[in-house]
């Protein structure tokens, strides 16, 4: 089955045990030979040279470059180089998502579906057709440089340029501006944040968005800037700006710890045109060149430099930051994994992302995605049952529909109602599950839990996936499979993406079609929903007796994690 964004709701989402396999869909699929190779009739062949991209090469002068993507493979992250002082003004650039199979396999959108990085984007046919049609659209629209500038300066925070169609001729892909008024009603004054929390922000500077400069876009939430001639990195949000205030408001009243990201250096504030106010649009924090867990860990081992002592100090680290969140500060970290943790430049692990927002189903831990799943099914207006689903959400948060708007309400807990419907020790027993597979990765030396994950692919993909262990030491592995108690089967032991597809895991690839794909997620993603229902009525009815264990997997806590980990550092 191809991936793309049908795929998340028909296969990869709880969602999927509503939509049953269509026969008519089935009917009409595209019959494969004996060898596995489609007959795709002359008139849909590639071979049919009026069906292929003239050019798939970068301009001589490219006057665009793409830093990465996001949406799926929908979303890319766009810098104009033309302009020798550029503000960050999150300009991507958004194509459609349903295209037909012949554009799908030219502009290899499949792959752009799971591929982030610069690097490998930069060789996708989709990256080369996009700066091919900017250049087009660019030379066409505007007379001049400072034609451009004052367009891409005034326009509102996060504007969309939008392919509203995608065609093999670039002179034939019609583009629009999608204007972000929707953000810049969402965003706030500095008056307005201070009359919601204090003088909180007071010590931070305040600088104007043309005063940041871009160096390059390091995901859909972050840039790397220069200000005055040093490198920060610049937090932004271009969807809903609530996430970007209630991180803003922790990071500005958490007590420090040398492994938690700093208090922000400035709030960055733009000038709207809705109301004519002037917003907090980001913040800005320390740029830690040496990049991510997630990529260093894997670089180490290849090269035979992954040492024992590095990754108790890490385990340490990350394990004590925990501990300082949940002692001083009373919150829930739900965003952990490989991809929020940075290194100094003294190689110690710096914990970033405070939105809040939690990781995707297959990270977290079971009590929290049986929640999420009654979250996501109540979410989709498609489902005929999800007022079954909504009812189950009011009953386990009573406050839930206020938090699933758009409007910042500065709440206490965050806008994550998976965990803000646990208790303080549901949520420790929850990051400790989160913690387990985190300390799997570092001791394994790889990038994530799972190999050919579904939504992302990496550099240098695992050979292992979790709980299998190669490299970790027996102490540890005894102390990883406590701390991940209660763990599922995940849609991985019966669907994975093998290159740019999603198949079955236990059937040969040749003959298998894309509704046997969505056949085996709807029995999956049925198992699933009827077990997290059973262990919520089993939590509400414990509860209402007073006799419910908040550990209910009987976890070590944090402190006695951090207490294992210090034990085994002194033996080695």
């Amino acid at each position: 089955m191809e991936l793309c964004s049908r795929a998340i709701e028909e296969v990869v989402h709880p969602t999927a045990a509503f939509f049953p396999p269509s026969p008519e869909e089935e009917r009409h699929e595209t019959p494969s030979t004996p060898s596995g190779e489609l007959q795709v009739p002359w008139e849909s062949s590639l071979l049919n040279p009026k069906n292929r991209v003239d050019n798939l090469e970068f301009p001589d002068d490219p006057l665009w470059r793409i830093d990465g993507c996001a949406g799926l493979g929908t979303q890319y992250f766009m810098v104009p180089l033309f302009l020798s002082r550029l503000p960050p003004m999150r300009m991507d650039v958004f194509i459609p998502e349903n295209q037909p199979a012949l554009i799908r396999e030219q502009l290899e959108l499949d792959i752009a579906f799971h591929t982030k990085d610069a690097t490998r984007l930069s060789r996708l046919a989709i990256t080369k057709h996009i700066i091919r049609t900017l250049q087009y659209w660019t030379r066409s629209r505007f007379k001049d440089t400072a034609a451009f500038e004052q367009f891409y300066t005034e326009a509102p925070f996060g504007s969309r340029i939008v392919f509203e169609n995608l065609s093999l001729d670039i002179s034939q892909i019609h583009i629009q501006i999608g204007f972000n008024h929707e953000l810049e009603r969402q965003l706030l004054s500095l008056t307005r944040l201070e009359a919601l929390w204090g003088p909180i922000v007071n010590p931070v500077q305040v600088i104007d968005l043309l005063d940041v400069h871009v160096i390059c876009v390091l995901h859909d939430s972050v840039c790397l800037v220069r200000i005055d001639g040093e490198l920060f990195i610049f937090k932004a949000l271009i969807s809903e700006a609530k996430y970007l205030y209630h991180e803003l408001k922790t990071l500005c009243t958490l007590q420090p710890h040398p492994n938690i990201i700093a208090r922000p250096i400035h709030v960055v504030r733009k000038q709207c045109k809705f109301g004519g106010k002037i917003a907090i649009v980001g913040f800005t924090t320390f740029f830690h060149s040496k990049g991510s867990l997630r990529d260093f860990l894997p670089k180490l081992r290849i090269h035979g430099q992954l040492r024992l002592s590095d990754q108790l100090k890490w385990s340490i680290q990350v394990t004590a930051a925990l501990q300082h969140l949940q002692n001083r500060e009373a919150t829930y970290y739900p965003d952990l994994r490989l991809d929020n943790i940075v290194l100094s430049e003294q190689s110690d692990i710096i914990m970033i992302d405070f939105e809040q927002r939690g990781v995707w189903c297959e990270f977290a831990p079971p009590e929290v995605n049986a929640i999420e799943y009654m979250r996501l099914i109540a979410a989709d207006e498609k489902i005929s049952e999800r007022e079954k689903y909504l009812k189950r959400l009011e009953g386990l948060l009573p406050s839930f529909e206020a938090l699933q708007g758009n409007v910042y309400m500065n709440p206490e807990d965050g806008y994550n109602v998976s965990w803000v419907a646990l208790s303080p020790k549901e949520q420790e027993a929850a990051e400790v599950y989160m913690l387990g597979r985190l300390l799997w990765c570092i001791f394994e030396g790889v990038s994530g839990p799972q190999k050919a994950a579904v939504w992302q692919s990496y550099r240098w993909e695992s050979d292992l996936e979790f709980p299998e262990y190669s490299r970790t030491p027996p102490i540890m592995r005894d102390l990883i499979d406590r701390c991940t108690r209660g763990r599922r089967e995940t849609l991985a032991s019966v669907i994975i993406r093998q290159r740019s597809q999603l198949v079955l895991r236990s059937e040969p690839v040749e003959g298998q079609t894309s509704e046997d794909v969505k056949r085996a997620a709807r029995q999956y993603w049925m198992s699933e929903i009827k077990a997290a229902e059973e262990f919520l009525d089993m939590r509400d009815a414990m509860r209402e007796k007073g006799t419910w264990k908040d550990n209910y997997y009987d976890r070590p806590t944090l402190q006695e994690v951090l207490a294992s980990l210090k034990a085994y550092e002194e033996q080695v």
